[in-house]
């Protein structure tokens, strides 16, 4: 298993919490990555939001791309996947930049894919949002010419979104053929986008029953389409660490009260504009991701046993969310990480 986690960019995961004591800064980004690659873990996910859908549209937010390249620059080790909204992008110019990160990073840089839901961001900040197949006929096209120009001298592409002609881009990346690309999708027109251009997927929090038959279903999609095997199965989910199981459930109980707050100014247009595969309840949405449906919460022995369950069903990346995020991963690398090894080293020994 490969243990990452979201940076903290829009000050915490909790919508019913306005103070997570986790700051929307640069300095506590940096000192979250530079901590993490000690503690050891792999990988930070950026997402890429131009309003703070969290702590609500006033709030401060970081800035995904720059955020990004000012990670790669401090770090050494943890692979740091950043998201792109192509209707936020022109492609051409996401390629310059996504090459020139991946060289900053020494070849760290990965693409998270993401088609976009939020109409009022789009609106505010003049995105391009469509209905929602139209929104993955534009993601095709962007990917299309993002490759392009990753692997050819010259480029060009017509098409209903994009035109872009003779174009050359130079550095290519570190990575060949092209920066590993990620996407999550649940509609039958977002698999198809991923199953065609992408090489990983990655999911909401989901039960283990849930996360099995989505990669089965993408395994299937994938051996059909004729296509390589997916390089990697992902899904974010919200840790709750504590010495007693008691001690975790009454901090989740604190954490889904939910309340009227400026954080759920998103929820509307997610479950409406999205087409989502299980219902996303009020309860659900008070922490990031559907984080906690995975049930992360517990002793450290609980959560290694659900870690290993995921595990066991072809689930190979971890992305994790905590609150406050600097100490609750110190927590979960020193006593849940070092279990998860004892338990599969112990069934491996038996098997």
């Amino acid at each position: 298993m490969r243990y990452g986690f979201w940076m903290p960019i829009f000050g915490g995961w909790l919508r019913n919490v306005e103070d997570e004591n986790m700051p929307a800064t640069f300095e506590y980004a940096k000192e979250i990555a530079q901590s993490a690659e000690k503690w050891g873990y792999d990988l930070t996910l950026i997402a890429e939001l131009n309003l703070n859908d969290i702590k609500g549209t006033e709030a401060d937010s970081l800035e995904a791309w720059s955020t990004a390249a000012a990670v790669a620059a401090v770090t050494d080790k943890l692979e740091i996947m950043t998201a792109v909204r192509p209707a936020f992008h022109n492609p051409a110019v996401t390629a310059k930049m996504a090459a020139n990160i991946d060289h900053i990073s020494g070849g760290r840089f990965t693409l998270n894919v993401v088609s976009a839901w939020w109409a009022e961001e789009a609106r505010q900040y003049g995105g391009a949002f469509t209905e929602h197949d139209e929104r993955y006929d534009r993601t095709d096209e962007f990917l299309a010419i993002m490759k392009g120009l990753w692997t050819e001298d010259e480029f060009s592409y017509k098409g209903t979104y994009y035109d872009v002609q003779n174009t050359r881009l130079a550095p290519k990346p570190v990575q060949k053929p092209n920066p590993v690309l990620y996407a999550g999708g649940e509609s039958p027109r977002g698999k198809k986008s991923i199953v065609e251009n992408c090489d990983a997927y990655v999911m909401h929090g989901g039960t283990v029953e849930e996360i099995e038959a989505k990669i089965e279903g993408m395994k299937q999609l994938r051996s059909e389409a004729g296509q390589e095997p997916l390089q990697a199965f992902g899904m974010a989910a919200y840790v709750i660490c504590r010495d007693t199981e008691e001690e975790a459930l009454e901090e989740w109980k604190r954490i889904t009260d939910v309340k009227e707050s400026a954080g759920y100014a998103g929820y509307q247009d997610f479950v409406s504009k999205s087409q989502l595969e299980q219902q996303v309840k009020l309860n659900d949405y008070s922490v990031s991701n559907r984080g906690l449906r995975p049930n992360l919460v517990g002793t450290p022995e609980q959560i290694a046993d659900r870690i290993l369950a995921y595990e066991k069903v072809g689930l190979d990346t971890l992305l994790l969310q905590f609150s406050p995020q600097l100490e609750e991963m110190k927590r979960f690398s020193e006593q849940v990480m070092p279990v998860v090894e004892e338990k599969r080293n112990a069934q491996e020994t038996r098997a």
